[in-house]
């Protein structure tokens, strides 16, 4: 695996891993709020490699990348942030693009600016593709509300109490998450509380964007998510044109945690359907 770096629109450094044969189909992976690119997972992503390119973004602010002061309010930056890596890998054709969580805004972000020229397919898992009050593709769940705003906080005690209540959200219940459980909590912690609070300081909606679309589509949400509502992915799959779901029953935020094996195989045979 190689960590290599490209700059954002706004010089902010954008730190990535890549892993796979080269010529393989590109697969960019944009990870969620207060994670990073190692959320995935080292046996996902080797899974993963052995099919495509695999390229796993740490989000400005997050991981390893820059966290520059202001500018997490703006589209245009984190649509940049994205085409900045694919031109870093001097990719203009055939990526597929996999956002989790507000990894679907992002995705989004890019949508909106850059189109679809660099695109064959779009994933949105447990994704949101909007934000702001009264926005469908924003729905947030139980445990992300009770989260807020204690999870923004500067004070240690109330950041970690306001996390923690995220309980099993990330990973579903059951035995074998443990380890992982602690991995997506650090990041959580490691991610500046002035970051955390930042990224949801916007009010914008895709709907124009995601009703355009010209490539396929999947849609995969847990309908027990408590972090971003099933109704937000339910929202993102009736406007987008002949988008495919998966709807994963009684699985909370994190599919490809809660069910590895099941997540490789569904997004393989998406990847694999695009010719």
């Amino acid at each position: 695996m190689a960590i290599r770096e490209a700059l954002g629109r706004d010089g902010t450094s954008l730190v990535y891993r890549v892993t796979g044969d080269v010529s393989a189909r590109p697969l960019v992976l944009l990870h969620g709020w207060a994670q990073s690119g190692a959320c995935w997972g080292d046996d996902l992503l080797a899974d993963l490699s052995e099919r495509y390119r695999v390229i796993a973004v740490d989000l400005r602010g997050h991981g390893m990348s820059g966290a520059p002061d202001v500018g997490y309010d703006r589209s245009a930056l984190w649509a940049g942030d994205v085409h900045a890596v694919l031109e870093q890998e001097g990719i203009r054709s055939g990526a597929v693009l996999l956002g989790w969580s507000y990894g679907g805004l992002v995705l989004c972000d890019y949508l909106s600016v850059y189109g679809t020229g660099a695109v064959a397919g779009v994933v949105f898992v447990a994704a949101i593709t909007a934000i702001g009050p009264d926005r469908p593709g924003g729905a947030v769940g139980t445990a992300m509300r009770a989260a807020i705003p204690g999870a923004m906080s500067e004070d240690s005690r109330v950041a970690i109490r306001a996390l923690a209540s995220f309980g099993n959200a990330l990973t579903g219940p059951g035995e074998g998450h443990g380890a992982a459980a602690q991995a997506l909590f650090g990041a959580s912690l490691a991610t500046r509380p002035r970051v955390r609070s930042a990224v949801f300081r916007r009010h914008v909606g895709h709907d124009e964007t995601l009703a355009a679309l010209d490539v396929p589509t999947l849609v995969m949400h847990g309908t027990a998510d408590t972090v971003v509502d099933v109704g937000a992915g339910r929202h993102t799959a009736s406007v987008v044109p002949g988008a495919s779901t998966s709807w994963w029953e009684g699985v909370d935020h994190g599919p490809f945690v809660a069910d590895p094996a099941r997540f490789l195989s569904e997004l393989a045979g998406f990847v694999d359907s695009l010719g």
